[in-house]
């Protein structure tokens, strides 16, 4: 097997506020023997490019890399490159004898040693890329976090934030260009965040006090979501999820979708599931928008205003499906025809009607038929009795 050292014409280097200083030889060598060099201009003022230096271009590309296919090219990244850095983009587009990887020490794992905090005990995110949102399954008291942000006014903004979640009394900790001469740590609590002056690249390490935080678990309780009424109740949204039964990377077709509170629990339920959520009323459409940014999830849950089947026309097919309205012969049809083996398919019925067909199609093709009465304590004049719900039918199937 050929050395990849030897063939790879493309080499990303991991970098740290070191510069030069801090990298290996081979890392250096790759440097010297570059025609090109790529990187930001503080990555390529660092390692000293001069003539060599290309700064990338506005808006972002990686073209001019890929023309110099064959040529001795150096991309610099800071710290690992494939951890929210270029490497993962560039590998997209390459062979894997194309290039190879020089990694630095990642700023989380520096923070982490400054710190003292055993990295496999605390959640770690890039907020550089991502709104503060993401961090809300993960704020409950006790946690330690290390996120990354985007420049010297995130942290403030992130303090903010969190306040305003109810965890003002978290102590943030502002980390520095980490691991090179200006390197700084200070730290102040969310409430009253008074730090200035913050630099890029910068890490907060975050010590969380405050409420329970988000439970962990679907059917998460309906005020936490915008809605009109049309809403899969808490209960009805723990057991719908249980029969869709979410994996990592899984993607949902969410059909009749209401408030999106199905989409939302689905993708808090799995690293990377997504949801496609259909809904034929504009309005509607808008709530789910609104529960997707609320849970920091925009970029996981797709939004299609329009009424399934027709709406459903073109699209990559799903690894499961829930119908929770709008539910009739010529649906189930049509999506028993279109889904590919090994879909997972859970349908909710209310009416009389609905549930009729959802019993005819259990017996034509199987699958697990559930019924589901539930009732909920209210005040009975000056006690209290059992306030029941319609009684809801549940269809689940592997196709």
């Amino acid at each position: 097997m050929a050395d990849i050292r030897s063939i790879a014409w493309l080499t990303i280097v991991g970098l740290g506020e070191d510069g030069l200083d801090g990298l290996p030889d081979a890392s250096r060598k790759a440097l010297s023997d570059a025609r090109v060099i790529f990187g930001g201009p503080r990555h390529l003022a660092l390692v000293n490019a001069g003539a060599k230096g290309r700064a990338w271009p506005l808006p972002f590309s990686v073209d001019p890399v890929l023309a110099l296919r064959g040529q001795q090219v150096v991309v610099l990244a800071s710290g690992d490159p494939f951890w929210h850095g270029v490497g993962g983009t560039l590998a997209r587009h390459l062979d894997p004898s194309d290039w190879r990887c020089l990694p630095a020490p990642r700023c989380l794992s520096l923070a982490a040693a400054r710190m003292g905090w055993p990295l496999e005990q605390v959640v770690t995110r890039g907020l550089h890329a991502a709104p503060f949102e993401t961090l809300l399954p993960h704020l409950t008291h006790g946690r330690r976090i290390l996120c990354t942000l985007r420049d010297g006014d995130a942290p403030g903004a992130l303090a903010h934030w969190l306040s305003a979640q109810g965890f003002g009394d978290s102590r943030l900790h502002v980390l520095e260009a980490l691991g090179g001469p200006n390197e700084r740590h200070r730290s102040a609590a969310a409430a009253g965040f008074d730090i200035t002056d913050i630099a890029a690249p910068v890490v907060v390490a975050i010590q969380i006090k405050g409420a329970l935080g988000l439970s962990t678990t679907p059917g998460r309780d309906s005020d936490l979501f915008a809605h009109d009424g049309q809403i899969t109740k808490g209960p009805m949204r723990a057991l719908s999820l249980a029969a869709l039964a979410p994996r990592p990377g899984d993607h949902l077709w969410d059909i009749g979708a209401g408030s999106g509170s199905v989409s939302v629990e689905w993708a808090l339920a799995a690293p990377g599931a997504r949801a496609t959520a259909f809904e034929p009323r504009a309005d509607r459409s808008v709530n789910i928008k609104t529960n997707a940014a609320r849970f920091g999830l925009s970029d996981r849950i797709c939004v299609v205003t329009g009424k399934a089947p027709d709406a459903l026309a073109d699209l990559p097919l799903p690894n499961a499906v829930f119908i929770g309205g709008g539910i009739d012969e010529g649906l189930l049809s049509d999506l028993w025809s279109r889904l590919s083996p090994g879909t997972r398919l859970v349908a909710n019925a209310v009416t009389l009607d609905s549930q009729a067909l959802l019993t005819r199609w259990q017996g034509q093709h199987g699958g697990q038929l559930l019924r589901i009465d539930l009732a909920q304590a209210a005040a009975l004049g000056r006690m209290q009795g059992w306030q029941s719900a319609r009684p809801q039918v549940q269809w689940s199937i592997t196709r």
